[in-house]
């Protein structure tokens, strides 16, 4: 009977849409070696996403890194039989040998949400602990992706170009804030009120990672539903824009989005790899130093490749409601990026 059970669950895991995402493009033989870094992989974030990085077939060399806890996470996931080789590092002490080599950077490292909080209440704690990180990777592997999922995302992401810029190690091409989540929701709400299966969804979010600076384009959304109304529309963008309360609010304070975004930072991390393997048109929503507004950063769809960012797209056409959201998102989303970028000056 319990075989029988486990058979049904490995045949479901292989036909499901995150297992074909892992699968797909490239064999464990055929795909260049690539080591991946998860910063912070003993949290919340950071366990789930090293287990679905260990399922990437992508990735030869995981490494594990936290302040705690990371031995244990290592031996846990090590045991998985898919390709990579995983190796656990605690404390500050071992981040540049977690970092040595590496080509894809992720950082989920950081204090979660709880109820109440804002991303700005988490500005002083996570800002200085990106800095620290964002430091050793200037030193280690100065060349590697780097994606960044600690909140504030419209800050940390600037920090971090500040760090990059202050050790002469700089390139706007490789710095990435991970804004998947929000693309994920935009998907899931968009194909559930449309009536439409999921997977063949695309709905662009372009902005932020907070609040109303989280724009997502219903206007441009595949395939499109004329079926829904107007405030339709302005309920799934505000749903989209505060599906991370949704989840601190329903967890009552035992946590946050943390499986949810360990999915959609699998998804960019393994969108990122692709890119460096050569896959072509590669297109994913980023937060990435940007010219589409006039703004220094700013989240929309760009082309990943072997360099990391090989095309930035602008916005498209947008509808009314969706010009006047921009409107509004783009002074709070200058005040984040200006505030990340005095922190990292001052400190």
């Amino acid at each position: 009977m319990r075989t029988a059970m486990l058979r049904s669950i490995r045949a479901s895991l292989q036909k499901s849409s995150s297992s074909a995402l892992l699968h797909r493009s490239y064999s464990s033989e055929s795909a260049p070696a690539r080591k991946v870094a998860v910063l912070g992989a003993a949290g919340g974030i950071g366990q789930p996403l090293a287990l679905l990085m260990k399922l990437n077939p992508l990735v030869s060399s995981l490494s594990l890194y936290d302040i705690a806890g990371t031995p244990g996470v290592a031996a846990d996931v090590s045991h998985i039989n898919t390709r990579s080789e995983v190796v656990g590092y605690m404390g500050d002490e071992n981040l540049g040998k977690a970092l040595e080599g590496a080509d894809v950077v992720i950082i989920p490292a950081g204090v979660p949400r709880k109820p109440g909080m804002t991303r700005d209440d988490l500005f002083n704690i996570n800002a200085g602990i990106v800095k620290a990180l964002c430091e050793g990777i200037a030193k280690y592997c100065p060349h590697a992706l780097v994606n960044i999922i600690s909140n504030p995302v419209n800050s940390t992401v600037p920090i971090a170009s500040e760090v990059f810029k202050k050790a002469g190690t700089y390139d706007e091409k490789k710095l990435f804030g991970v804004t998947t989540l929000d693309v994920v929701r935009a998907k899931t709400f968009y194909a559930g009120k449309a009536k439409v299966p999921v997977a063949g969804v695309n709905v662009p979010v372009v902005g932020g990672h907070a609040g109303v600076t989280i724009l997502p384009l219903f206007s441009q959304a595949t395939p499109q539903a004329n079926s829904l109304s107007h405030e339709e529309i302005v309920a799934l963008t505000k749903r989209t824009q505060d599906g991370g309360t949704e989840v601190v609010e329903a967890k009552a304070g035992k946590g946050s989005a943390t499986l949810s975004m360990a999915y959609a930072g699998a998804i960019f991390a393994d969108a990122c790899l692709k890119g460096l393997n050569g896959v072509p048109d590669v297109i994913e929503c980023s937060f990435v130093q940007s010219n589409v507004t006039e703004l220094p950063f700013f989240a929309s769809k760009v082309r990943l490749g072997k360099n990391g960012v090989e095309e930035v797209f602008g916005l498209g056409s947008l509808s009314d409601f969706e010009k006047q959201g921009l409107e509004a998102l783009l002074p709070e989303l200058k005040s984040s990026i200006e505030k990340g970028i005095k922190f990292a000056n001052q400190s």
